[in-house]
């Protein structure tokens, strides 16, 4: 472990699952500190300075939800990666319209949480710019020459269409919820059922077997997600 190792809070009220974060993350040369409350918390964000934080919604003190508002209110830019039931939807919507960068829910694997992380921490990497040409699969985006190609076939798109892989892309391997792409692409006025048409032709152009997609992916009563670039 090196002194560049990235440094991991990890925000949670359950020794055991602290426990498996932190045997987990260590073994990926990741720095762990925890959290057992929202008060620790915020006493480990100005000794230890973490490079990523992971945040349960469920802490005995304060809600995760009132504790990210009041860490993203304050300015704060870092990644947050949320741990959630895997029937909380309404509460991971919410989180992620709070600034949350991610989710993962109970119970996890280790190697999605490890992705997630990556991803997250890329993104705030290339906040100040885009590669213009993104590549994941066969599907290939210019985002300067708006030209979109599957397997070296180029795609014709509606603006529309268009506009909707540009916000995924730009976000690519990040979950946006439905209320965020409406508002990026309609200024929100327009409901989900809209959106759903839209995302529904969009993938009968570029995936190869619409009803299972390999780009576009749904994160049920959540949004879409696109796949990770290579």
């Amino acid at each position: 472990m090196t002194d560049n190792a990235v440094r991991i809070l990890i925000v949670d009220d359950e020794p055991p699952i602290r426990k498996l974060l932190r045997v987990g993350l260590s073994a990926q040369d990741y720095l762990v500190s925890e959290a057992m409350n929202a008060k620790v918390a915020m006493e480990l964000m100005i000794s230890e300075r973490p490079d990523l934080i992971i945040l349960d919604l469920g802490l005995p003190d304060m809600s995760g939800h009132d504790l990210l508002a009041k860490w993203r209110g304050e300015g704060m830019t870092l990644p947050i990666v949320i741990l959630s039931s895997r029937t909380d939807e309404a509460g991971i919507v919410k989180a992620l319209e709070l600034g949350a960068d991610d989710y993962v829910t109970k119970p996890f694997g280790m190697n999605e949480l490890g992705a997630r992380i990556r991803v997250a921490l890329r993104h705030r990497l290339q906040a100040q710019g885009e590669k213009p040409v993104f590549q994941t699969g066969e599907l290939s985006v210019d985002l300067v020459k708006r030209i979109v190609k599957v397997a070296g076939r180029e795609v014709k798109l509606s603006p529309k269409e268009y506009d909707i892989l540009r916000i995924l892309v730009q976000h690519a391997g990040k979950v946006l919820t439905h209320r965020f792409l409406l508002e990026h692409v309609w200024d929100g006025l327009t409901d989900v059922q809209y959106l759903r048409v839209y995302v529904r032709q969009l993938r009968q152009k570029i995936e190869s077997i619409p009803d299972q997609p390999r780009y576009i992916l749904t994160e049920t009563g959540v949004g879409y997600r696109l796949a990770a670039p290579d």
